[in-house]
């Protein structure tokens, strides 16, 4: 790989950083594919799962999803493997002792943090959420369903100053039952239309059953009754039938969209979808942090081997991994926000690898 601008040291590091990731990568995801399929056998054959989809719609899908997820701890493994086998052979104190400089030396790393914070971004935002649609659909029939059938209590803003209510939901029947539509002007109420029933047919058609409409002209009340009625709603059951996997199968740009219409519309439970948005940016820019933190480790030639050195990197990026699960999870209760939830593993991580920067060789 010869980069414009770089010497033979550059490309060295660069091609042993990268060379190393993907190896990591490579062979933690096959453990994961191996202890993956031995837990779920007795599911896919109890299911009669075809193979071919257990192939192509699971296994393929599966493995970029996990890759990801687990990038941190990739950039890690691979930053304190190779680095300590450079510092163990004096390697590192040969190039600092010919005049690089630390922050010199620091330049091949950021490069392939770069492309691995780009190569992260670009899976976890357009390649993974497709991907995810065909997996969790797999899993949803073969493995375990979890999509949501049903959903009470549900209460939106249709439009501007309209405002729907279902008591209850069914997905299997696309029915809502006990429906409401209250439409305001500023704060008087200007007409509310109650059934018994809703039924979604396509895009935004519903048809209400056993209704009553009462509209508010003045001090008069306007009175309209029938069993059933064609209406259009801007609204779809996918709009309030929320799942957990949802946030996962839209891509950056689709998450965004979405978070910001359902804020309009006044939804609450959409904090899952903020942290898998914010998420993706904060991932992306660990890899700088845990580059950073990596290198500053390793450098150092210390009695013991790297085996110190793996043990220290292997302890900061699970917790590292660990940290990021628990402040979504402060989130999701409403303890803290989506953003500071999403980016303050980043925020304490920085803090430790400029303390650790400034104490590596120099």
């Amino acid at each position: 790989m010869r980069i414009p601008g770089f010497q033979i040291i550059d490309r060295y590091i660069i091609k042993k950083f990268l060379g190393t990731y993907f190896f990591a990568i490579l062979l933690i995801i096959s453990i994961c594919v191996m202890f993956d399929f031995n837990e779920k056998l007795d599911k896919f054959i109890q299911n009669d799962a075809p193979t071919h989809a257990i192939i192509f719609d699971y296994y393929l899908n599966f493995i970029p999803y996990f890759f990801n997820m687990l990038s941190p701890l990739f950039v890690f493994i691979a930053v304190i493997f190779f680095t300590a086998k450079l510092a163990g052979n004096s390697e590192i104190i040969a190039m600092l002792a010919s005049g690089i400089s630390f922050n010199r030396l620091m330049r091949p790393y950021l490069f392939s943090a770069t492309f691995i914070a780009i190569i992260t971004f670009i899976l976890s935002s357009y390649v993974i959420p497709p991907a995810n649609i065909t997996r969790i659909d797999f899993q949803n029939k073969y493995v375990r369903d979890k999509r949501v059938v049903w959903e009470q209590n549900i209460q939106l803003e249709v439009e501007p100053d309209i405002i729907a209510y279902f008591d209850r939901f069914d997905a299997f029947t696309n029915t809502g039952y006990r429906f409401s539509l209250e439409k305001f002007e500023g704060k008087e109420l200007r007409s509310r239309m109650t059934a018994q029933q809703i039924v979604w047919d396509s895009a935004y058609n519903w048809r209400v059953k056993d209704y009553m409409i009462r509209d508010f002209v003045g001090m008069k009340e306007e009175i309209r009754m029938g069993a059933s009625i064609d209406t259009t709603l801007t609204i779809i059951p996918s709009d309030f039938m929320i799942s957990v996997y949802d946030s996962e199968q839209m891509t950056t740009p689709q998450l965004k969209t979405y978070i910001d219409r359902q804020k309009k519309r006044g939804i609450g439970n959409i904090q899952l979808f903020e942290i898998e948005y914010y998420k993706r940016f904060a991932i992306a820019f660990a890899a700088f942090i845990l580059t950073v933190i990596g290198v500053s480790l390793s450098a150092r030639k210390i009695k013991g081997g790297m085996g110190m050195n793996i043990g220290i990197g292997l302890v900061l990026s699970f917790s590292y991994i660990l940290f990021m699960q628990v402040s979504s999870s402060f989130a999701i209760s409403g303890l803290m926000s989506t953003f500071v939830a999403s980016w303050i593993p980043n925020l304490i991580y920085a803090f430790v690898a400029a303390f650790l920067y400034f104490k590596a060789p120099n």
